[in-house]
């Protein structure tokens, strides 16, 4: 049951942090504020160093990486790319990121709840990510 839940949980988290670089390669070009964009730049190295520690633990339990689901994918992109074009400022940026990072943090939860018979180590990661996604909204705070 470990190994399982262990997995599940390392699966999980490769596709939120997958989503969160994502979302963020999306904004980053858009943004005006210097200061902001060292915030997400700051964020993304986070996310990629904690995904590459994801990857580290999917090989040595010979499992295969997840990827964020399509639709929820192609519709968070869209949903973004429209609010962009049709606000293009930094708020709506901060607002798009705050909605993804509480989403995050929503579903890292019910997961690490879920699969509480996971590896100690992994359930750490994935506290670490849901406490990285709660800093951002916090300093997302300052620009909406």
């Amino acid at each position: 049951m470990e190994n399982e839940d262990t997995i599940r949980l390392l699966r999980e988290c490769s596709a939120g942090v997958k989503m969160g670089i994502s979302t963020i390669d999306e904004m980053l070009p858009h943004i005006k504020n210097p200061e902001f964009r060292d915030v997400l730049y700051s964020s993304k190295t986070t996310h990629e160093k904690l995904y590459s520690e994801i990857s580290e633990y999917l090989h040595k339990y010979d499992a295969n990486k997840k990827d964020p689901p399509v639709i929820a994918s192609s519709m968070a992109k869209m949903k973004a790319k429209m609010e962009v074009a049709m606000h293009n400022s930094d708020k709506t940026i901060a607002d798009i990121i705050t909605d993804g990072c509480n989403t995050g943090v929503k579903s890292l939860t019910r997961y690490l709840n879920e699969y509480g018979a996971a590896n100690e180590n992994v359930k750490d990661i994935a506290k670490r990510l849901i406490d990285s996604e709660e800093k951002l909204i916090e300093s997302m705070k300052d620009y909406l």
